[in-house]
């Protein structure tokens, strides 16, 4: 089976049909292939591919006012599939759904973006709306 590493289309388009204002937070789940599938067949890591990715597309996420908020390392499936695992983790925030469209329009994304796709096997991008924390879980 495939992994999921665009969004299609019609989920694209709700996205962006999303009316929420203020920032977005923007879950990343990642699985990197063992070697990066170029479609020219230049030779990579899927590791050194998502390395390029985002040396290439961090200008762009700074640009539109995007930062990683939170970042960290994969450990253990606690309650999930026991198979699954991610190479990379992180939270990235837009002032807005606007800026993160800006951010994927791009012209300097959409290069970055080969990289992305030649060196992700599976991925999960869950959009979410921050809230305020604290020390409960009924926020």
């Amino acid at each position: 089976m495939a992994g999921f590493v665009d969004p299609t289309r019609e989920t694209f388009g709700t996205f962006r049909k999303m009316a929420e204002e203020g920032p977005v937070h923007m879950l990343n789940l990642v699985r990197l292939r063992a070697q990066a599938a170029y479609p020219d067949g230049r030779q990579a890591t899927g590791a050194q591919a998502y390395a390029a990715y985002g040396r290439e597309s961090g200008p762009v996420l700074r640009r539109v006012g995007g930062r990683v908020v939170w970042a960290g390392d994969f450990r253990l499936m606690l309650i999930g599939p026991e198979d699954e695992h991610w190479d990379r983790c992180f939270i990235a925030e837009y002032p807005s759904a606007a800026a993160f469209v800006e951010m994927v329009k791009d012209p300097d994304y959409q290069k970055a973006v080969v990289h992305r796709q030649a060196a992700v096997a599976d991925s999960r991008l869950i959009r979410l709306a921050p809230k305020a924390t604290g020390s409960g879980f009924d926020g």
